[in-house]
This record gives structure tokens, sequence and C-alpha cells, in this order.
């Protein structure tokens, strides 16, 4: 890597004001808010923790003071995708950034030690398993380092989803450089998850800055599982035909088989978890990066640090295992500020499944206690009657003093009906059958099935046999579903499939206390591709009236992003792009008042943008 040339493509940004770094380098006119605040915070040499949704611009919290404090500002970042990506974005800016990684042969690694020593870098990206060797830290220690910041600080936390044990040895960063400010950020961590960062990062003095964890450009919906497959074709087709997203699945087979289904149905799916090797895993990835369209189903291995602002919908067809990991899977949407939808199916086997993973861990008790805790916060969203981000926010110790009108429970209120007599009676069922079987016998006996295993245990003379009439095997999968999401039932541990009861279930068996039970919604037509609920927000692709226009400006893009070798939101983001073909500047001076439209990218692409313009006017 020639880091002369790349130093001379733009002269270091020093000691100026946060407001001008960010309109001159990144072409924006003010910051978020509470961005500002962290910014001047770390400038001045102060720590700070910081929780910021996914989309919230974290990533400016500690750009911005790293070309205003003098040094490298070092950035610990868990994976090799996450800083590639960081990289090629900052170096379109003209910002002079490298990484360290494992990708690297010893020449280039060289090299950009060689750049940091001699002061060639603005930003160095590093993996924590990297940087807490004895050779890098000794390398730091000879370097000007202008502050670090640990990305993705969830990480640390044993209680977290994405638990990376490197990232305990980041405290020593506090002894090692006692005067280089550290700023860690993550999108998704609850109360004892942020106290465990502070705690395991020696960040307790450290200034914390809590952003609100809204998103409202994000349409949260969660029904009940009937048949995944065809309700997830049926949710695409309808509203996100030819769009961006992502499908996450628990299994490695589901994932395949879920990309083959989508595929044969002629749309671009790809395949994403640890089984595949790593070329293929790196291709799709790439691809789902740099093209339009592409669907990229995936287990929970995918999607960390994925800078794409224009994935439009997240699926899940599986259970996520708590709040955090639903919360930081369909932040992944709509990075862009732009409407998108976190849509999920769920259903009695992804309850059981889940309790009897936990149940089968080899945590010790108080691990299993959080687990189940937070497996119970999940299903507790699920099922709750009332408007969802509202229990999503309280969660994360936010709050939304009105429901928000844009999630399914908003948009379709379900009903609830009294549950009393029909939950005695599976309760009762599963008593009498001795607690030794799954939910489809014990619907059988409750709807007086004769078929041949009912006769070989002799279940047909049970007192609940042929009780349950009244009630389809749909409804009767929807009342054992709540049974257990609200713990009145559980699954055998042994792995069977087994529903047994509770000792939390003993009122309600003995009529003692009324229950209600969610009436599982007939699913009505969420008004299509325009539909935003009441955001009052359009995509972008429904605000578009020159269409001829706006596939000029992206063709062109494409061919920019091709020449560089970068995906195309790294030229520009579709929001920059679309006000380009709004405002049509004739000058290079007005395509600077652009959002997204820094210095450097001014100078690269806007003549190429102002001249594909002036085509399309016909001038």
């Amino acid at each position: 890597m020639d880091f002369a040339q790349l130093s001379t493509e733009r002269p270091r940004v020093s000691d100026q004001d946060p407001e001008e770094v960010l309109h001159r380098v990144f072409g924006y006119e003010t910051f978020r808010p509470l961005q500002g605040d962290i910014i001047r915070e770390v400038v001045s040499g102060g720590d700070a923790l910081v929780l910021m949704p996914t989309g919230g611009g974290k990533s400016l919290c500690y750009q911005v003071p790293a070309l205003v404090r003098a040094g490298t500002a070092i950035v610990i970042s868990p994976l090799i995708a996450l800083m590639q990506d960081q990289v090629a974005a900052l170096k379109e800016l003209g910002v002079r950034a490298a990484f360290l990684n494992s990708t690297m042969d010893f020449e280039q690694a060289r090299d950009t030690e060689n750049a940091l020593m001699t002061g060639e870098l603005d930003l160095l990206y590093c993996a924590p398993e990297r940087l807490i060797q004895p050779r890098t830290l000794d390398l730091l220690h000879d370097a000007s380092i202008s502050l670090f910041a640990i990305d993705e600080a969830h990480c640390v936390s044993q209680w977290g989803h994405d638990f990376r044990s490197d990232y305990l040895q980041l405290s020593r960063l506090a002894q090692e450089f006692p005067s280089v400010p550290r700023i860690a950020l993550t999108a998704t961590a609850d109360e004892r998850t942020r106290k465990e960062i502070a705690e395991r990062l020696s960040l307790t003095e450290a200034r914390h800055f809590i952003s609100g964890f809204d998103r409202p450009n994000i349409q949260y919906r969660i029904a009940p599982k009937t048949n995944a497959n065809k309700q997830l074709l049926d949710f695409i087709k309808a509203e996100h035909d030819g769009d961006c997203g992502i499908v996450y699945c628990l299994s490695r087979n589901k994932v395949d088989a879920t990309a083959k289904m989508l595929s044969d149905k002629g749309y671009t799916a790809l395949p994403y978890h640890a089984g595949l090797n790593a070329g293929d895993r790196a291709r799709n990835q790439e691809r789902f990066l740099r093209e339009d369209g592409v669907i990229i189903v995936a287990t929970i291995a995918f999607g960390m640090g994925i800078d794409k602002p224009d994935v439009r919908f997240v699926a899940h067809l599986d259970l996520p295992k708590s709040l955090e990991a639903y919360y930081q899977e369909t932040g992944r949407a709509g990075r862009d500020s732009k409407p998108s939808t976190a849509w999920m199916v769920y259903g009695l086997q992804d309850v059981i499944k889940l309790r009897q993973m936990l149940e089968g861990s080899m945590g010790n008790d108080h691990f299993k206690r959080v687990e189940r805790q937070k497996l119970d916060a999940m299903l507790g969203l699920c099922e709750v009657t009332s408007c969802r981000r509202q229990v999503l926010l309280r969660y994360f110790g936010d709050s939304l003093e009105e429901p928000c009108g844009n999630c399914d429970t908003c948009l379709n209120p379900p009903e609830t009906w009294d549950g009393t007599v029909a939950v005695q009676k599976a309760l009762s069922c599963v008593f009498r059958t001795g607690q030794r079987f799954g939910v489809t016998y014990l619907i059988d006996v409750l709807r007086g099935s004769e078929n041949e295993r009912i006769l070989q245990f002799g279940h047909q003379t049970v007192s609940t046999y042929g009780i349950g009439t009244d009630l389809s095997a749909n409804d009767w999968k929807s009342v054992f579903r709540q049974l257990v999401a609200n713990g009145y039932l559980r699954a055998d541990p042994e792995g069977y499939g087994a529903l047994q009861l509770t000792e939390q279930c003993r009122p309600l068996l003995k009529g003692k206390v009324p229950i209600q039970l969610r009436k599982d919604p007939v699913v009505k037509s969420s008004g299509g591709r325009g539909s935003s609920g009441s955001s009052g927000r359009r995509k972008i692709a429904d605000q578009i009236t020159d269409t001829a226009g706006w596939e000029a400006l992206r063709a062109c893009r494409k061919v920019l992003a091709e020449e560089k070798g970068v995906p195309p939101y790294v030229i520009f983001h579709d929001a920059t792009l679309f006000e380009i073909l709004e405002k049509r500047p004739n000058s290079l001076a007005e395509m600077a008042e652009i959002n997204g439209v820094g210095a450097a990218k001014l100078e690269k692409y806007g003549e190429t943008f102002l001249a594909a313009l002036r085509e399309l006017d016909g001038l």
C-alpha cells in the first residue's frame, strides 16, 4: 500500500472546529443529537461510553475527533469485513485510514506499521486479538496515538449476545495509555450490560451518553408461524419485491433450504453461515454489499458491523434468544432512516427449542436464570397486545409516551378472549396424560381423535378426551404456545418435546384466577410498498417521479463504484443521490450543498454527476 500517495489525497485536518471537519470531510451541516456533545468530550481528552442505535451515527463520534486531535486513532473492531468497509469509505473521503488484520501478508502489515510510526495515518483499525499482542502494544507505545475507539463494545459482556473473550483484555489500555482518551460504542445494551461494559473496560469514570433507542422508521411485525416459507414469500412479494434484505434462521440447514427456496422463486438469495468455506462466505457478503436487490439468508454469524444503508427488511424465521439479539439484528434495516420492516414469524416449537437449549446448556444456575429472564422478555414482546415499540424501548430503559402507530399491534390491534376454561382443559389434559406428550398429541386428545397412538395408550378413557372440539387445532396451538411462553408449561428438559406443568400453573389449573389470551390476528393487507404506518415517511423509491433520471444517476454511481472496487453506497448513499436528482445542482458550489457531499467526494465525483445531470436535461 502506497501511504505516501494516500497522504497526498487530502491534507491533514487538525486543530479545527469539529463542525468544520463534519462539513468539509463528511459533507454534513450539523451533528445529530448527542453527536456534538460526545465529540467535544473526546476531543477535549475525556473518556466516553456511547449507546446509540444502529444508523444513529456512532462512527462519526470517533472519526471526527480522530481528525481534530493530533496523532492516529486506533479503532478496535471485531470483524474484518467491518474494518475493510469502513476503511474503504474513509479513503473515499480523503481520510488516511488503514487496517491491520489476518488477511494481510507480511509486506502489507509492515507498510501499515511503518505508516503508523511515521504519522501518515489518521485512523488504524485493528482486531482485539491483534491489539493485545505484545508486539502491537510496543508499536503503539512508540507511536503518537490520538484516541482509542472500542466498537461493538457489548462484545465484552458475558451477558451480551456477541461475547468475545479477547475484549476482556482491552482494560489494559487504561493502564498502559492513561493519557489517551477512550470511547466505547454499542447499539445494544440493557442496564446490566452497560454496567458490565463500564467495569470491564475501566470506564466507570467515563461520561455515559445514551441516545434514544427508538428507530421510528422501522415497522415491527410479529406473526404466528403457520407456513413459514409461504409467509416469507408473501411478505417479500407484497412489500419488498426487488429490495435488499436479510433473513435470519437458527440453523445452517434452514439457511441453505431457505436460500434455495427464494432462489427457485426468482430472487437473488445467498446463504451465509459458519459451515460455508471462507471464500464462499466472503463472495456472498461482497455481492450483498455491492449489488442491488440481494437477499442474504443467514445465521446470527452475519451482520455485526455491516454498514449497508439500504437494507429494507430484516426477517426472522426463528425466534431470537433475547431482545438484545432481536434489536441488534433488526437494527440492520433502514440505516438510511428510510421506512423499513422488521418482520418475524414464531411458533410453539421455537419456544420449546430455545427453552430446551437453555436448560441443557453448561451454564451455572445464575447464568441460566439470567438467560431465562432474557428469553421471557423476548416472548413478552411476541405475545403483547399493546404497542410493541413501547415494550421494546422499555426493556432498554427508554420510553415512548404514546403508542407508536407503526407496529402491527398499533396498526391492527389484536383481540383478546377469556381463555380461562380452555386453559383449564389444556393443563388438565397435560396432567391426565402423564406429562409425557407433545402438543400435537395433546390436541388430538382434546379434539377426540381416534388415531392409533391414543388407542394404544388408552387415553380415549381420560376425562379430557374430546372436550376441546369447540376450538380448531390452530386455536389450540395458540393456547399451548401462550401457556409455554408465559411459563405455565415447560418443555421436557430431556429434549423429547413433552410438555410439563410448572408450579406457576396451579392457580389456573384449579380455576382460581381468570386469564385473557391473545387471539391470533387474521392477516390483513399492510398496504403494500407504500405503507409507512403513521410515520409519514416514504421510501425513496416511492418518492421518485423522474425514474429515468434516478436510473441514470444510479448507473453513473455503479460505474464509479466498480472502477474503485467499492460498494455503490460508498460513493454516495441513496439519500444523497436522491437529493442530487431533486435539487439538480448546476455547479460544484451547488453540489457542495448536498448532504453527504464532502470536499474529497466533490473533487472526485462532482463533475461526473454534473455531466450526468446535463445529459439528462439535454444540455
